[in-house]
């Protein structure tokens, strides 16, 4: 269930590990270069956005017309479905429960829908600047600053994704442990400790793996007999509402992936990928409602940010053999991310140059960093209230309506299109200011440990 993400992420990796030549000619205006994922066009900007970028007078070409790709529209269907789906969808279930039915199914709906338009107006701006990449569209558009926020992002969005992976080992590794050894759940000693387990792992398997240069890897019922607590509710307000906006948000982000797959899709077109987006976002919105509500059918208002580690039955060797496959599935994908992040530190700090020492160091002062936040965040829900209300708002509002304005502020014929991009982005400053002082409300006012109401 956990493998989604790493083809993917790895085909960003390759696209931002390329290194840049700031040397290009100006003296050639008969041609046009596809370089670093990005096709020199005729955008045209203000003079510092346009300091990095080749000859400004070279002739626009739409991007389609370079570098046809071979993948077909079911696969490009497929790697962005995979690209959207992470860990995300364990609490989405926990989401409803502190929502109500009507109200989370509100929210899905409105996420999904608003998330395929900012993929719209991402393909816009991709086409208008010939750009492929994600971190290259902002940098084109808004210099190094907007090649800054992107990079910051991502990084932001793949560690709080590698945080979730590792929750889910220090979860639910454990619980693996104690049914292979015959215990109880209740069984403690120190060697069933998931903050030992997940620190074990991260130096034991992760670390050799993110060492290397280069990555080649392509029925339970509740406890409770409250008669109440097995009422399924349609619409509920808790301090724990804050939290489903910024779940669902963290789990429909896929951005950064949409346009390395918009440039490997045959016979590609802007029309041709907003199929495809369609196509993946209706079926993750599936999904995640099925996977949602089957969730909170089965725990009620019991069940927690992991929605997995409420599964807990001695004698089952299915739930055993899932839980053994996700664990295997997120060790697994946690390398792929971190070399995402790693990468994109260097190419910030503009040490593309392979260096031994300084890459031994910086990957084990990021996983010593990460582990520190993973042992001491005490639930899933934190990870996902922090990421969803900042880089996921950023990755699915903010930025792609800031491009598309940035882009069509010259364009007259597109008053309606900027009104609309326009709110747009306001509907995702409103979010960061509405949710972000509550999510540190409910910190500062609820105990750390409490998973409920």
């Amino acid at each position: 269930m956990m493998h989604f993400k790493s083809g993917l992420e790895l085909t960003e990796l390759q696209n931002m590990t390329v290194p840049e030549d700031d040397n290009i000619s100006n003296d050639s205006n008969d041609f046009t270069e596809v370089e670093n994922g990005q096709i020199n066009s005729k955008f045209i900007s203000d003079r510092e956005s346009r300091r990095s970028l080749t000859n400004s007078h070279l002739e626009k070409k739409k991007c389609d017309d370079y570098i046809p790709g071979t993948t077909s529209l079911g696969m490009s269907v497929f790697n962005l479905s995979n690209a959207i789906m992470g860990s995300g969808i364990l609490g989405l279930a926990f989401a409803l429960a502190n929502t109500g039915i009507l109200l989370f199914l509100v929210l899905l709906t409105s996420v999904t829908l608003l998330s395929i338009y900012s993929i719209n107006l991402l393909l816009i701006c991709s086409k208008e600047t010939g750009c492929m990449v994600y971190e290259k569209l902002g940098e084109q558009v808004f210099g190094t600053t907007g090649k800054l926020v992107i990079f910051g992002a991502t990084s932001l969005q793949n560690t709080g994704a590698m945080l979730s992976y590792l929750f889910i080992v220090k979860n639910e590794l454990p619980s693996a442990i104690k049914f292979l050894m015959g215990k109880e759940e209740e069984f403690s000693a120190w060697y069933v400790d998931g903050r030992l387990l997940v620190v074990v792992v991260t130096f034991g398997i992760i670390l050799p793996l993110c060492l290397l240069k280069n990555l080649e890897l392509n029925s339970t019922i509740p406890n409770s007999t409250n008669p109440d607590m097995c009422t399924p509710k349609y619409v509920t307000f808790n301090s724990k509402t804050v939290y489903a906006l910024p779940t669902i948000a963290f789990a429909f982000v896929c951005h950064p992936s949409v346009l390395p797959i918009y440039s490997e899709l045959k016979d590609r077109s802007q029309k041709k990928m907003q199929m495809v987006s369609n196509i993946s976002f209706f079926a993750m919105f599936v999904m995640y409602f099925l996977t949602a509500i089957f969730g909170y059918l089965t725990f009620y208002e019991s069940v927690q940010s992991d929605l997995l580690h409420k599964y807990q039955s001695k004698n089952d060797i299915l739930i055993l053999t899932v839980r053994l496959a996700v664990i295997m599935a997120v060790i697994l994908t946690v390398p792929v991310l971190f070399f995402t992040v790693r990468s994109s530190l260097f190419e910030l700090a503009k040490k593309t140059k392979f260096n031994l020492c300084r890459h031994v160091l910086v990957t084990i002062l990021l996983l010593v960093i990460i582990n520190l936040l993973v042992i001491f965040i005490p639930s899933m829900k934190d990870i996902f209230g922090v990421v969803g209300v900042t880089s996921a708002n950023m990755l699915i509002f903010i930025l792609p309506s800031s491009l598309y304005l940035k882009i069509t502020s010259q364009d007259g014929d597109k008053g309606t299109q900027q009104i609309w991009a326009a709110l747009f982005l306001g509907l995702g400053v409103l979010f960061s200011l509405v949710s972000i002082p509550l999510v540190i409300y409910d910190w500062a006012y609820s105990s750390s440990g409490d998973e409920g109401h």
